[in-house]
């Protein structure tokens, strides 16, 4: 039985390939996303261990993101030579960093910043964990004086600077603008994942960035020979203040990392949600090559029946063809998945981050979980069809009748009414209800839907063909009346065809919706809520120094200039979003309505708390709240509830003073501009762009530049999806010539009899196409019709957080029918062809 089936498999390699095919791409994506982030792990992990030294000592931090939210907090230089003399230490080195120094290159454009920061360091030859060396030198010398600086060898490649030129930087220190002259060229061990170092001697480094002043942003503490980082660490907290501490490098460089990996966690969910949809529709292809491969090979089925194999023995022989090709197409998945991490690998590249330092990882996880998706995927798909070829008994199978019985139908249609209602029930569960992890509710009520839907798909999609049949009928007579009832042959082939197409069209439409709500929103908010002529914000998305918006509040034609900054604090234990505001300048940054107080009278000591937190924690005006970051606590008196607006939605509404009471930076995250009565719009823009025509990293835009900006970023998203999406179309389309290929074959004996009672070649070709299109025309009108509900629910799901206009884009969704019935034209070319060229005598007398 083993060698008949492989013998089976072997006399249809075409098709089953096809099938492979599906479990090649979806296994693929497996394979690349964890390729990848392990790949990016390593990478981080090799960055952060040469990154830390024995013992760190840095200011309280507990759970804020110094990276994203530089704090103010320093330590003294006098502390350096305390923890130098702690016992077990072999030396203390003080160390000054500064996440917002970039290097400008010689065309002016900025180097790195879309993603992994500028790095602005002072040197010191202190080593870090474990003796390692953190930097060593290419070329040249490092920094002695003010004036000089050294990059790491990636930075001074994509700027084209040499030893010895000059090298213009951008910072969000007090000094906006430095120039400074390359004396050396520094290397990395494991590379610097796209960020760019800049190297300057301790005492620049101290006036650029600390205002001059002996003081340090942390100390490494460096370990004698005997003394482990846990002794050592036990001996340095000793001698800290308390709003001070001391984490061994280990602990250190193993949370940096984590909180790293974890910020970038949504690449590998990203690409394991494509690779689910890719093996979804793959197995609808699959379920649909062994349901007709089934129904054709039922004579050959019956007669090992007759022959003495049992029921069981026929099931496994399709199970054993099922487990072949999913083998072949797991591995063949797997080499593929490490070309798509290489590309994913050169994308994030071309985005800054930069792993061409690390060499792919390839882990037994890795291999073990693709052959298992792939093999578990394809044995699930080939089940009921296998199933299906054990049950038949020898003398049905001989009448070769490959039509289902309308009691399979009825079960077909109950099963699947009860998972679209199951699945409808857990996505407003996500979207709506207070649940535990709701993306994961949303996901399964959309799985469920999607599945019920295809299910139903052969009694929902018959008003559908009806339709078309009509036009057919009306447009091309007898050939289109035979390419509606092939059609409608087998209800349950083509909805499983059809269904292929119709997952990818729904996720499409889904994203449409939601992209164009999104759209609609932004301009509404602007329209509405934005009062200011310009706004001022970063070109890669971190703050700036607070001397650019002194110096547009400068230009000739300005009024008024508000600063804006974001941060985060926390309240109870719970993280919670803080916005710095200039109450001065309070009506620049729009409309903001209060329930009680007004943002004008905020000061130092006063806060004013969001409307819907207020009264979850039943607060008003008079509450005092205990507001930390980092290691600084202090009280606040609620002065004012707001509502919601477009910019101040924060759950905390703080002075700049108060912010910077707390340890928040004195840099600006948008700076918001209007212009005074009677100038000239133009020319105060030109001067604008004038006055930062030397920083690159910071931009100004007026409303409906700003509004395009934010657009721009949402199409960017779109198309990203659009082209993983992509995939499962190609899949759907490998589902559709499948079908119309086994059709063909199947169909043999019929398509010589119309051939010789005079149907061309041309009109058969046709007859294919039209069927072809029929297929795909029905998935996607259920895919446009499931994405539309569901990105209306999305958008109302969001309604509060921003996203309140709702714009479904029927012209686009218009263009995606039109794609579908192209889908079909090329579809149907391959089987249209090799039906053309059957030989009628052979066809007619074929059994």
């Amino acid at each position: 039985m083993l060698r008949a089936s492989w013998k089976s498999l072997m006399a249809r390699k075409l098709r089953l390939f096809m099938s492979a095919f599906a479990i090649i791409l979806g296994v693929a994506f497996v394979a690349g996303s964890f390729v990848f982030t392990d790949t990016l792990g390593r990478s981080f992990d090799s960055i952060m261990n040469s990154s830390v030294g024995d013992v760190v000592v840095r200011p309280v931090a507990g759970d804020v993101d110094i990276e994203s939210q530089p704090s103010s907090a320093t330590l003294p230089g006098s502390l350096v030579k305390e923890l130098a003399d702690v016992p077990g230490a072999a030396r203390a080195d003080g160390n000054i960093t500064n996440f917002g120094t970039f290097v400008v290159g010689k065309d002016g454009k900025l180097i790195g910043g879309f993603g992994p920061p500028g790095i602005g360091i002072n040197f010191t030859d202190g080593p870090a964990a474990k003796g390692l060396e953190p930097l060593t030198l290419n070329a040249g010398r490092w920094p002695t004086a003010g004036g000089e600086v050294v990059v790491d060898e990636k930075t001074a490649e994509k700027a084209g600077y040499l030893i010895g030129e000059k090298v213009n930087l951008v910072s969000s220190g007090a000094e906006p603008r430095i120039q400074a002259k390359l004396v050396g060229i520094a290397h990395m061990d494991g590379g610097t994942a796209g960020a760019s170092l800049s190297i300057f001697d301790t005492g620049e480094a101290r006036r650029l960035f600390m205002d001059g002043n002996d003081t340090y942003t942390d100390i490494w503490v460096s370990a004698a020979d005997g003394t482990s980082q846990a002794e050592l660490r036990d001996a340095v907290a000793a001698k800290l203040p308390k709003d001070v501490e001391a984490v061994t490098g280990d602990a250190a460089a193993k949370a940096a990392a984590s909180d790293i990996q974890e910020a970038l966690g949504f690449i590998t969910t990203f690409l394991l949600i494509f690779a689910g949809v890719a093996l979804v529709v793959g197995s609808f292809l699959i379920v649909n090559t062994f349901s007709i491969l089934v129904a054709q090979r039922s004579r050959e089925l019956a007669l090992f029946r007759a022959l003495g194999s049992t029921r069981r023995q026929v099931a496994r022989s399709v199970l054993f063809e099922a487990s072949v090709i999913g083998l072949i197409g797991s591995i063949i998945g797997l080499g593929l998945g490490v070309v798509i991490a290489m590309g994913i690998r050169v994308l994030f590249g071309q985005f800054g981050l930069d792993l061409s330092g690390q060499s792919l990882i390839i882990s037994p996880r890795t291999i073990v979980v693709s052959l298992v998706v792939g093999l578990v995927v394809t044995l699930v798909a080939a089940y009921l069809p296998a199933r299906k070829a054990g049950k038949v008994p020898p003398v049905a199978a001989m009448r070769d009748d490959a039509i289902l019985a309308e009691s399979g139908m009825r079960g077909r249609t109950i099963v699947g009414t009860i998972l679209t209602a199951l699945g409808a029930g857990l996505l407003a569960a996500g979207l709506f209800a207070d649940v535990p992890s709701p993306t994961y509710w949303v996901g399964g009520g959309i799985l469920g839907v999607v599945l019920g839907m295809a299910l139903i798909s052969p009694i929902v999609g018959r008003p559908v063909i009806a339709a078309i049949g009509w036009l057919y009928r009306k447009t091309f007579g007898a050939v289109g009346l035979m390419a509606q009832q092939n059609a409608q042959r087998n209800p349950r082939r083509t909805g499983a065809t059809a269904s292929a197409l119709m997952i990818g069209v729904t996720l499409v439409s889904m994203m449409a919706v939601f992209g164009a709500s999104a759209k609609a929103s932004i301009d509404k908010a602007v329209e509405k809520e934005f009062v200011a002529d310009y706004v001022v914000s970063s070109a890669v998305g971190t703050p700036f120094s607070t001397e650019v918006t002194e110096e547009l509040a400068a230009v000739p034609g300005v009024d008024e200039v508000a600063a804006f900054r974001w941060d985060q604090v926390k309240v109870k234990g719970e993280d919670r979003q803080v916005t710095g505001i200039d109450p001065s300048h309070i009506g620049v940054l729009g409309p903001t309505p209060m329930v009680e107080g007004r943002l004008a009278d905020l000061t130092t000591t006063t806060v004013s708390v969001a409307e819907e937190l207020a009264t979850t924690d039943k607060l008003s005006v008079g509450s005092t709240i205990d507001l930390t970051r980092g290691g600084t606590t202090k009280p606040f008196t609620v002065g004012a509830i707001h509502g919601d607006s477009a910019l101040l939605s924060s759950d905390y509404l703080l002075s700049l003073p108060a912010l910077e009471s707390l340890g928040g930076a004195k840099t600006d995250s948008y700076a918001f501009i209007t212009r005074e009565s009677g100038a000239a719009a133009a020319q105060v823009g030109r001067d604008l762009d004038k006055a930062l025509a030397d920083l690159p990293v910071v931009t100004v835009k007026d409303q409906g530049e700003f509004a395009d900006e934010q657009r721009a970023q949402i199409n960017q998203m779109l198309y990203l999806i659009y082209a993983l999406l992509g995939l499962a179309v190609i899949i759907a389309i490998l589902g559709i010539i499948n079908t119309l290929a086994l059709s063909v074959i199947e169909r043999t004996k019929e398509i010589g009899l119309l051939r010789a009672v005079g149907l061309s070649r041309r009109q058969l070709k046709r007859m294919l196409r039209l069927e072809s299109i029929v297929i795909a025309l029905l998935g996607a009108a259920l895919g446009i019709g499931l994405g539309v509900a569901f990105g209306v629910a999305l958008q109302r799901s969001l309604a509060d957080d921003g996203i309140d206009v709702l714009a479904v884009p029927w012209p686009q969704l218009g263009l995606f029918v039109a794609l579908a019935g192209l889908v079909g034209i090329i579809a149907a070319w391959w089987p249209g062809w090799r039906a053309s060229k059957l030989d009628i005598l052979r066809a007619v007398t074929t059994e």
